[in-house]
C-alpha cells in the first residue's frame, strides 16, 4: 500500500493506495467519527461491492443510498435522496458519509455531506480509475445544471481516499480510457518524462497491468495533491488542472450529460487548447499529431461527434466557471508538456479553433 497526504493544515488527509483495501477494515474505520455510517452508491456499483462495504461497519447503524448510475442524475434533484434518507433516519452531526462509486457518486456525496447539517464527515472509496487519479482527491464537490457542469457545490475535503485498484477489474473498457484522459492531462500540464512514460505504456494499460495502474494512480495522486495543498480553491495554480475541461464541460452540457462520457469530451478539449495554441504559434504540427497519436492509442475520441453551432459552445463558454471580471481564462500550451493559464488569446482565432471542431 502507497500512502500520500494531501497537506492542507487542519484539512489534510492521506490518500491510500493499495489493493484489497477493501477488506482493510481497521485501514477504513479510523477515519469514521461517530457510530452512524451512510454508504452512497449507485445502481451498477451495489451488486459489485455494496455488502463488502457493509462488512467494514458491522458495528455501526448503517444507512444505505443507491441512486441510478450516470452523468444525467448529477443534479440537485438527483441529491435529494441522499438527504431525504438521512433525515428520515435521525442521522446525526457525527455521521461519516461513504462514496461508494466513481466520480458522479464522489461529488454528490461531497456535496450531501458539505451541505448536511452545515457540514458532516466523509470518505472517498473511488472505483472507476477517473476518480481514483482525479475527481476523489481536492475536494471539489457538486452537481450539474442544464447551463453548466458543476456550476452547483462546494470545496469540501474528504477524511480519506481509499483508492483499491482492485475495483478496477470491475471497470468496462470505455471508463478505463475515460479515465486516462484525465493521466494524459498531468502529463500534459508540466511532465514532459511522464508524458514519454505514457506513450511507451499505453498498452499495459489498457491491458490492466496492476503495476502499470498503480503507477498512474500515484502519480496521478501525488500532482494533485501537490497543486491542491498550494491553491485550495483555485486561486491560481490549481486551474491548470482544468486543462481542456472548459471546451470538454461545453461539449458534454450539450451534447446531454451522460452521453459523452468526461473523460471522453476532455480528451477533445484538450485537443481544441491544442489547435488554439497551434494559431498562436505556441504549439507546431508535430506536437498536435503527437497529442493526437496518444489520444487514439488511448481509445478516445478527438474531434466533436454531434451537431453543435459555434454561438451554442460560446454561450455555454461564457458561463465557465473560469469567467473572471468577463474574461474567460483557458488553459493553453506553451510545448506539448507544459501549460498556462491565459485570458491574452485572440479571440478571432479562438473561433477559428471553434470553427474547425464544431459541425453546423
Amino acid at each position: 500500500m502507497k500512502v500520500l497526504n494531501v497537506e492542507l493544515g487542519e484539512r489534510s488527509y492521506p490518500i491510500y493506495i493499495g489493493s484489497n483495501l477493501l477488506q482493510n477494515k481497521d485501514l477504513i474505520q479510523k477515519s469514521v467519527h461517530g457510530k452512524q455510517v451512510v454508504i452512497v452508491t449507485n445502481e451498477t456499483i451495489a451488486p459489485l461491492y455494496l455488502d463488502q462495504a457493509k462488512q467494514l461497519f458491522s458495528d455501526y447503524q448503517i444507512i444505505t443510498v443507491v441512486l441510478a448510475d450516470g452523468e444525467q442524475y448529477k443534479t440537485l434533484d438527483g441529491l435529494s435522496p441522499i438527504l431525504n434518507k438521512m433525515l428520515e433516519n435521525h442521522i446525526d452531526r457525527r455521521v461519516t458519509l461513504i462514496a461508494l462509486g466513481g466520480g458522479v457518486i464522489g461529488d454528490m456525496t461531497g456535496f450531501a455531506a458539505a451541505i448536511y447539517r452545515r457540514g458532516v464527515n466523509f470518505i472517498q472509496i473511488p472505483t472507476t480509475l477517473l476518480s481514483q487519479v482525479d475527481s476523489s482527491v481536492g475536494g471539489k464537490t457538486g452537481v450539474n445544471h442544464p447551463l453548466g457542469k458543476n456550476m452547483i457545490g462546494a470545496f469540501y475535503q474528504p477524511q480519506c481516499v481509499i483508492a483499491d485498484t482492485l475495483t478496477l477489474n470491475t471497470l468496462d473498457d470505455r471508463q478505463l480510457s475515460s479515465g486516462i484522459s484525465e493521466v494524459i492531462k498531468y502529463a500534459l500540464i508540466n511532465d514532459s518524462k511522464f508524458l514519454e512514460w505514457l506513450e511507451e505504456n499505453m498498452d499495459k494499460l489498457l491491458n490492466r497491468d496492476p503495476e502499470a495502474l498503480s503507477y498512474i494512480i500515484e502519480k496521478s495522486c501525488q500532482s494533485k495533491a501537490t497543486i491542491v495543498a498550494n491553491d485550495e480553491r483555485e486561486a491560481g495554480q490549481r486551474a491548470l488542472l482544468n486543462l481542456g475541461h472548459t471546451f470538454g464541460h461545453a461539449i458534454e452540457t450539450l451534447s446531454g450529460y451522460g452521453n459523452c462520457l468526461h473523460g471522453e469530451a476532455i480528451a477533445i478539449g484538450m485537443m481544441m487548447a491544442a489547435d488554439l495554441s497551434l494559431r498562436h504559434g505556441w504549439l507546431d504540427e508535430k506536437a498536435i499529431q503527437r497529442m493526437e497519436n496518444l489520444f487514439i492509442k488511448a481509445c478516445l475520441p478527438t474531434k466533436i461527434n454531434i451537431n453543435i453551432t459555434i454561438d451554442e459552445f460560446l454561450n455555454v463558454m461564457k458561463g465557465d466557471k473560469k469567467v473572471l471580471d468577463g474574461e474567460l481564462n483557458l488553459v493553453l500550451f506553451k510545448n506539448e508538456a507544459t501549460s498556462f493559464i491565459s485570458s491574452k488569446y485572440e479571440y478571432s482565432k479562438l473561433i477559428e479553433t471553434l470553427n474547425s471542431f464544431t459541425k453546423k
